[in-house]
């Protein structure tokens, strides 16, 4: 049968991280059980992991063309390969498929995460006397744990994650055929040839969407989460809420709910919010060709914020994800909120690590639908998206200490504000305007004092160059470090519409 995902999709390294990929020029059941054993016990919850046999590499990046692997060997290598994953304790057995990809054959070995770790492998499957030991995944490494992490290993026996638990009070008939079939359309699987002449347990299976013997098989919360046609039956609070306070929360708003499978939800979510929410200004210049163009709220910073949503919230509360549209901001609120082991100030630099994830399942398939980029981009994406925007950072809410929820509020654009109507003395003088137009060119607070005829001095910085900054006209270009050497102060977009609206 074949993989649910392709071999274009686990090469092209937009799907699956390096440290959940191996590549092996040929079969080394040696190495090959070590590496299976790592991705089974998931000491991470990364979530799979993938063997590829047949493809060499360098330095963890595939080198093409491929060597390949002998297909008429797979038989031998099955055999092989069940004999050795008997020695694991508990026993545990991959996923295996052919692939093709430059006119020769690839054989992956797909490690989903197992059910009942830790699991331990000989440290050499053909050697007459065998020391078994642990193994772990430690970037691209299969190593064996130290003390500290074996006794960490054992403390996350049974411990799985939500989205990848067994749901004994639904059905395997509750996922549905249909929408697992257009999911491997869209991923491109080779599965979905073979998809619709196969049983929804065989498809489930493929898919690791269920577990159980043929008499007692069940789904997973994944498979009901994203394969099932109403998966608020099962998870109350599994919707998003999109409310628009146009006057700001005392006054009246506008509510609309988004209900089904999770990534159809978060697709509908992020067009209606494309179409009914972003706007697009273009200032034009008259001293030069190119205009600048911005948008209220960039959309790739709303499609991160609200896919890390999904992928992280706690489907076990009956708490919706909400989306909330106020005057001078856009929030996206999730619960129960992130691990106590993440600092609000991790966030507030664009550096989060997380250790382990609550949905690891979740992420995998939102990642082979590029809904979401890899392990510890979605923060640092989103500060870039902004930034690229001419946008005010985000602001995080991590409601501590009790991490009930998790906010992360995106300012609007400061062009967009409309608090401001046509400014008149009292808002900005003949003198300041005249210093907006000089810094259109960044300068440095010499240049500034210098055309201003006065000296350089901090009674006069405070007098006339901080107000302008904190009326938003003028902005530093080091924004992390105000006393920079470099540092210069140009005019941000707010400050030209200002000048703008003052002409008119």
């Amino acid at each position: 049968m074949n993989s649910h995902t392709s071999i274009d999709s686990l090469l092209s390294g937009k799907i699956v991280e390096g440290s959940r990929m191996e590549f092996k020029r040929g079969w080394n059941a040696t190495a090959i059980m070590r590496t299976i054993c790592a991705f089974a016990n998931d000491f991470e919850n990364e979530g799979s992991g993938y063997i590829l046999v047949g493809i060499d590499e360098k330095e963890g990046i595939p080198l093409r063309p491929i060597i390949g692997f002998d297909p008429r060997t797979l038989e031998k290598v099955e055999k092989e390969l069940v004999g050795y994953c008997n020695q694991m304790q508990p026993s545990y057995y991959p996923k295996l498929s052919l692939e093709k990809i430059d006119n020769k054959y690839v054989l992956i070995i797909w490690v989903p995460a197992g059910a009942n770790r830790p699991y331990k492998i000989p440290d050499d499957v053909l050697a007459n006397h065998k020391t078994t030991n642990y193994r772990i995944r430690f970037r691209s490494s299969s190593i064996i744990p130290n003390k500290e992490q074996e006794t960490e290993l054992i403390q996350l026996t049974a411990q799985i994650p939500f989205d990848d638990r067994v749901n004994t009070f639904a059905s395997i008939n509750d996922l549905n055929k249909s929408l697992m079939c257009a999911h491997l359309e869209e991923i491109k699987s080779k599965l979905y040839t073979e998809s619709e002449t196969i049983s929804l347990a065989d498809l489930s299976n493929a898919m690791n969407l269920s577990q159980g013997s043929s008499e007692h098989l069940f789904p997973k919360n994944i498979g009901l989460l994203m394969f099932s046609k109403n998966p608020q039956k099962y998870f109350q609070g599994a919707i998003i809420e999109v409310v628009e306070f146009p006057e700001g929360l005392t006054k009246p708003y506008t509510e609309k709910t988004f209900t089904g499978p999770i990534q159809k939800q978060l697709i509908d979510v992020l067009s209606y919010i494309k179409t009914n929410i972003i706007k697009t200004k273009v200032i034009k210049y008259k001293d030069r060709e190119k205009s600048d163009r911005f948008e209220n709220y960039p959309y790739a910073a709303i499609e991160e914020a609200l896919a890390n949503a999904v992928y992280h919230r706690n489907y076990e509360l009956i708490d919706p994800i909400e989306v909330r549209i106020l005057p001078t901001s856009l929030e996206v609120i999730s619960f129960n909120g992130v691990n106590a082991s993440i600092k609000k100030a991790e966030f507030e630099s664009g550096r989060v690590s997380a250790r382990r994830y609550r949905n690891r399942r979740i992420g995998e398939f939102l990642k082979e639908l590029q809904l979401t980029e890899g392990r510890g981009t979605g923060i640092p994406s989103i500060f870039n998206a902004l930034h690229l925007n001419g946008s005010p950072a985000p602001k995080f809410d991590t409601n501590d200490p009790d991490r009930s929820h998790f906010l992360i509020e995106i300012p609007i654009h400061s062009a967009f504000i409309k608090t401001i109507s046509k400014p008149d003395a009292s808002l900005i003088n003949p003198l300041q305007k005249q210093l907006l137009l000089f810094c259109k060119i960044p300068r440095s607070r010499n240049e500034i004092f210098s055309y201003l005829k006065i000296s350089n001095q901090t009674k006069n910085y405070n007098t006339r160059v901080l107000p302008m900054i904190q009326n938003n006209w003028l902005e530093l270009t080091i924004k992390n470090n105000a006393k920079d050497k470099n540092q210069k102060y140009v005019i941000t977009l707010f400050g030209i519409t200002v000048i703008e609206r003052e002409s008119n």
